[in-house]
C-alpha cells in the first residue's frame, strides 16, 4: 500500500536526515504509512525536486521542504 506520506531526499544529506526523523516520529504517532524515495534513483524526481530536498508530500501535495517541522506535518495529515 502506498503511504499518504512520501519522503523525497538523497543519501548523505544532513537536512534529509533531520527531516526523516520528523517524518518517522509523526507518522508513527499518527499511525500513517510513509515511503522514502531518493532523487538519485528516479530522474523525474531529480528534475522536479533537486533544489528543494528534502521534500515531504502528503496525498501527493508538497507539505514542506528543506526544514520539516513536526507541527507542519501533523497539520497536513490531520487537515
Amino acid at each position: 500500500m502506498r503511504g499518504r506520506v512520501q519522503f523525497i531526499g538523497k543519501p548523505d544529506c544532513h537536512l534529509c536526515d533531520d527531516a526523516r526523523a520528523v517524518v518517522v516520529a509523526v507518522c508513527t504517532e499518527l499511525d500513517e504509512p510513509w515511503e522514502e524515495h531518493s532523487i538519485l534513483d528516479d530522474p523525474m524526481l531529480y528534475d522536479e525536486f533537486w533544489e528543494r530536498i528534502p521534500v515531504v508530500l502528503v496525498d501527493d501535495r508538497v507539505a514542506g521542504f528543506w526544514r520539516i517541522e513536526a507541527a507542519q506535518l501533523r497539520s497536513a495529515l490531520t487537515a
